[in-house]
């Protein structure tokens, strides 16, 4: 299906988008192009020095830019055929206090997108957002619930084009950048012996990078247009994951931060309505889609879930253990992480 395809990842230097290029080159030799889209130039120059992506320059292009620019971004789908939108600020403590800066960036810049692929011939559109755009109680979580209605209402926008645009929502990344274990290890090589928690409570989703990966593809090649993807992934305890990288150190509980959720949502009861378990994910569908349900349903052999079912980290039924999680640090964030005794 990516054979002979152009594609743009926005805010590509990221954690997202270094895997998301690794596995094109790696999987769709046949690949046309992809482009990296993106404001940071440094970033842009490190990752054109990773080994692989210097073997597949020819393939690459780095384009400076940002979201928030509808002209240079509509440039720059200039004969693109994919487009994977995963650029925003994502700080929700940052969000709280820059407000307008987050709906630029995140509600704005998501309005240029889909703009851009109007304007350009685009044939799909996938956006990555998150766990807190469900009931969302911080800015940062409405925000990105903004986007996601916009990317699923240009579907009734799209007029004659054959264009899909589509959702992908996922929860947190352990070792991706802002995230608390590279802070716990940071911490450890410190020498400092014990360890900050927001609230002991706290339950959160985890996936890897791979699977973030896996449901952009399979967004890419299922989506009919309109659809929010939830993947089905574990959850674990903030004190499990403590415990995990600093079994004997002791836990200082410092309070949840501004627009902080002590457990997330993916997709709340009223969500359950419109939502279809699909096997590997769950699909909440459009309010008014542009296709035909029962064709839909029959094509994946998807059915409802039940009114009133809510999908929370806190009452899941896949849990990481503390061995599990220390496994996922070692292997995602510090291969040379040694359990502190």
């Amino acid at each position: 299906m990516l054979d002979d395809k152009s594609i743009l990842i926005t805010g590509g230097t990221g954690s997202f988008g270094k895997a998301f290029v690794k596995r094109l080159l790696t999987e769709h030799p046949k690949i046309k192009k992809i482009i990296i889209y993106s404001r940071d130039e440094f970033k842009q120059s490190e990752m054109s020095q990773i080994e692989l992506f210097q073997e597949h320059a020819s393939k690459l292009r780095f384009f400076i830019g940002d979201v928030r620019d509808a002209k240079r971004l509509r440039r720059a789908c200039e004969g693109v055929d994919i487009i994977i939108h995963a650029a925003a600020l994502k700080q929700v403590p940052a969000a709280e206090y820059n407000p307008m800066e987050f709906v630029k960036t995140n509600v704005l810049g998501a309005e240029n997108v889909i703009e851009a692929a109007f304007d350009s011939g685009v044939t799909n559109v996938v956006a990555l957002s998150t766990d807190k755009a469900a009931a969302p109680i911080n800015l940062y979580g409405a925000t990105k619930l903004c986007s996601d209605k916009l990317f699923v209402a240009a579907n009734n926008m799209k007029g004659s084009r054959e264009l899909s645009l589509s959702v992908v929502r996922y929860g947190n990344v352990i070792g991706s950048r802002g995230s608390v274990v590279p802070l716990y290890l940071n911490f450890l090589k410190q020498g400092l012996s014990e360890l900050p928690v927001t609230d002991t409570r706290m339950t959160r989703f985890n996936i890897s990078l791979d699977e973030g990966v896996d449901m952009v593809f399979h967004a890419i090649e299922n989506s009919w247009g309109g659809e929010v993807f939830v993947p089905k992934i574990p959850s674990f305890k903030i004190t499990d994951l403590a415990e995990a990288v600093a079994p004997k150190f002791s836990i200082k509980e410092i309070g949840i931060r501004p627009g902080e959720k002590l457990h997330e949502e993916m997709i709340t009861e009223t969500d359950s309505f419109n939502t279809l378990d699909c096997g590997k994910y769950y699909v909440i569908l459009p309010s008014m889609p542009t296709w035909n349900l029962d064709e839909y349903q029959n094509a994946f052999s998807a059915s409802f879930v039940e009114h009133g079912f809510k999908y929370s980290s806190d009452r899941n039924s896949q849990w990481l253990s503390v061995e599990e999680l220390r496994d996922l640090v070692k292997q995602h964030v510090d291969p040379s992480f040694q359990v502190v005794k």
